[in-house]
């Protein structure tokens, strides 16, 4: 069993695993945080659009579970409205996002607009495009 794992693992090289998630830098906040998209996420149905975006904190934030340092937060984006709604929001300990400190997952996520310099602004900027 153990070999046939480790058969398995060299055959798909590391190379592979390390690419399984790719960050894109899309920009900064106004509090100087790198914001990031998972290309791979991007899915378009009709006028809305899903995708997973990351920030790493430059300064942690200390919440009362414990202190975060990147967060990974699933969105759908509304571009005609260039809106957006978060689903779930996951809180890390880390800043390579292993350590899972907090999670919350929204039942029915509503929309609104991303105020410019956060991390939600941003992100509509980059998967709605400019504004028209």
């Amino acid at each position: 069993m153990r070999s046939a794992l480790l058969a398995m693992m060299l055959t798909i090289g590391p190379g592979a695993l390390a690419g399984a998630q790719q960050w894109k830098d899309i920009g900064t906040t106004s509090s100087g945080n790198v914001v990031s998209v998972n290309p791979r996420s991007i899915r378009k149905h009709d006028n809305l659009t899903s995708a997973t975006v990351r920030v790493v904190f430059t300064t942690p934030v200390k919440a009362a579970r414990g202190e975060w340092k990147s967060s990974r937060s699933t969105a759908t984006f509304d571009c005609v409205k260039r809106y957006l709604a978060v689903k779930e929001n996951v809180y890390y300990s880390d800043a390579k996002s292993t350590k899972v400190v907090e999670r919350s997952v929204n039942k029915l996520p509503g929309f609104g607009p991303g105020l410019g310099g956060s991390l939600g602004g941003i992100a509509v900027d980059y998967i709605c495009g400019p504004k028209k």
